[in-house]
C-alpha cells in the first residue's frame, strides 16, 4: 500500500536558551480521518538534521508511540509531538477525526396516546419516576421545576427558580433531582420528595448547561457542543466526556437527553429540529435517528411555539414520551425500526 502523507503546519514555541540547537521540523501522518481500529503513523520530516535527546508523542495528553492504534473513542483528537534537548523541547501538535464505523439505522414512530401540555412550558428538561413525571421549565423569570399528573396535565407541584437562573435539563438520581442553568454555570439538587434545595454544584470544564440523563451510577451532561460529559456523582465532578459523531461527520448543539435500555436519546436544538439521536454511551458513536416529522404539526400552531424538546422513557409501559417548548400536547410514542 502506498502511502499518502499529508502535511500540516505547525508554531514552533521559541526558547529562551540553546535556540539554535533545536531546529524546526514537520510532522508527517499517514491520513487525518480515521475509523476505530486504524493505525496512526507519525514520522518527523528534517528529524536527521535535528541535535535532539529524545521526541515523545501524545494523544490527548496521554503518550503514545509513533505507531498507535486508533481505539474505539470517536471524536476530534490532539496529536503533540516534543522534541527535547537537554530540559528545553519544541512542541507541534496537529488535530485528526476519528469517525464512526456505523451508519446509523433510521427509525420511525407511532403514537400511543397524546395528553394535555401546558402550551405556556418552555420545557427543557422531561423524566418519569414510575408513573410520575418531572419537568423542568426555562426562560429567566419564568423557569421552574414541576411534577406534574400526565394524563390530565395538572400541575402536582410547582417550585419557581429564582429569576437570575435560565433552567435547563434534569435527570433524577437515588432520590435526588440534578437540574441544570443554561449560562451560569451552576447546577442544583433537590430532595425528590419534599423539592427542598439540598445541595449545588458547579461545573468547570463543559461551557454551559443543557440536557442531563444518568445510567444509575454515572450522570451524562450535554453544553450545546458536539461533547457530553460524564459526571462522578459522589463528587460532581465531570471527569470525562464522549463526541457525538457518525461515520461521516460530528454533531454539534446536542441538547435534552434520555437513558433508555442502555443508550442515551438526545434531540439538537436546531442542528435538526425534528430528529432524535441513539448514542452508544461509550464510544460517542450515532448509532439510531428517529425521524420526528409531522409531530409538531399535530400541536397548536401558535406565536411562542418553538421546537421539539423533552424526552421520557416510562419503563413500565416500554414508552416514549415527547413534548416541545410551548407544546400543547404530550405525546406517547413507540419507536419502530424504518
Amino acid at each position: 500500500m502506498k502511502w499518502i502523507f499529508l502535511l500540516f503546519s505547525l508554531a514552533i514555541v521559541n526558547f529562551c536558551e540553546n535556540k539554535k540547537s533545536l531546529k524546526n521540523f514537520t510532522v508527517l501522518t499517514n491520513k487525518k480521518v480515521f475509523i476505530p481500529g486504524d493505525t496512526l503513523k507519525i514520522s518527523l520530516k528534517k528529524i536527521t538534521k535535528l541535535d535532539y535527546d529524545s521526541i515523545t508523542y501524545y494523544k490527548d495528553g496521554k503518550k503514545i508511540t509513533s505507531v498507535h492504534k486508533i481505539g474505539r473513542k470517536l471524536g476530534d483528537k490532539k496529536i503533540t509531538v516534543r522534541v527535547f534537548k537537554k530540559n528545553n523541547f519544541r512542541e507541534n501538535s496537529f488535530n485528526i477525526r476519528v469517525l464512526s464505523q456505523l451508519t446509523p439505522k433510521l427509525f420511525t414512530y407511532k403514537i400511543i396516546n397524546e395528553y394535555p401540555h401546558d402550551i405556556n412550558s418552555y420545557t427543557q428538561g422531561l423524566e418519569f419516576y414510575d408513573d410520575r413525571l418531572f419537568e423542568s421549565i426555562g426562560l429567566r423569570g419564568k423557569s421552574a421545576l414541576k411534577e406534574i399528573e400526565y394524563r390530565s396535565g395538572k400541575v402536582v407541584r410547582n417550585l419557581p427558580i429564582d429569576d437570575a437562573y435560565f433552567a435547563e435539563g434534569i435527570t433524577l438520581f437515588d432520590q435526588k433531582i440534578y437540574q441544570l442553568t443554561w449560562q451560569s454555570k451552576i447546577g442544583f439538587i433537590y430532595d425528590l420528595e419534599s423539592f427542598e434545595l439540598i445541595d449545588s454544584f458547579p461545573y468547570k470544564k463543559s461551557v454551559e448547561g443543557w440536557g442531563l440523563c444518568n445510567d444509575g451510577k454515572l450522570i451524562y451532561k450535554s453544553d450545546g457542543t458536539s461533547k457530553i460529559w460524564i459526571i462522578e456523582p459522589d463528587t460532581l465532578e465531570e471527569i470525562d466526556f464522549i463526541q457525538v459523531t457518525t461515520n461521516k461527520s460530528i454533531i454539534s448543539k446536542i441538547n435534552e437527553m434520555e437513558w433508555i435500555n442502555g443508550k442515551i436519546y438526545a434531540n439538537t436544538y436546531q442542528f435538526n429540529k425534528d430528529i432524535i439521536l441513539i448514542i452508544d454511551p461509550e464510544t460517542g458513536s450515532v448509532e439510531g435517528v428517529v425521524d420526528f416529522n409531522g409531530l409538531k404539526k399535530k400541536v397548536k400552531n401558535h406565536s411562542k411555539i418553538d421546537v421539539l424538546n423533552g424526552i421520557a422513557y416510562k419503563k413500565n409501559s416500554k414508552t416514549i414520551f415527547i413534548t416541545g417548548k410551548n407544546w400543547n400536547k404530550l405525546f406517547e410514542l413507540q419507536i419502530i425500526e424504518k
